[in-house]
């Protein structure tokens, strides 16, 4: 991956705690599993270039 853009991010405390430990469950640092949510919110949506839309989770059709 090339280089990152950096920028400054205000979370409310109490956000930034859940994240943190959020993070920590998944043996990520919150830097890295904010840019994950941020990556995942953004294949759901088709917004990532060369990807399109996932449906929502649950919504799949089933083939038996």
């Amino acid at each position: 991956m090339g280089t990152k853009k950096n920028f400054a991010l205000r979370l409310d405390p109490k956000l930034y705690e859940a994240l943190e430990r959020w993070a920590g469950d998944e043996f990520r640092s919150v830097n890295g599993h904010i840019e994950f949510l941020l990556r995942e919110a953004l294949l759901r949506s088709g917004r990532l270039p060369g990807n399109k839309p996932q449906p929502p989770s649950g919504t799949e059709k089933r083939t038996e």
